[in-house]
């Protein structure tokens, strides 16, 4: 996973002002918080999440074989 670094932000300008965390999710569909200048959580928009939990049919029987 790439991260872009415009959509970093420190964990306690996310606890102060969620909705700029919550504006970046909706632009770029990620947020990265940091926590002591280290990534620490993921914000990703619900649709998204979903998506990437279910694997792909071929990628299973790939796996499988």
């Amino acid at each position: 996973m790439t991260i872009d670094t415009n959509t970093m932000d420190s964990i306690t300008e996310a606890n102060q002002n969620f909705s700029k965390v919550a504006r970046l999710v909706d632009e770029h569909g990620t947020a990265v918080i940091l926590k002591n200048n280290v990534r620490r959580y993921l914000v990703i928009d619900f649709s998204k999440a979903e998506s990437e939990c279910e694997a792909a049919d071929e990628d299973v029987l790939n796996i499988s074989k």
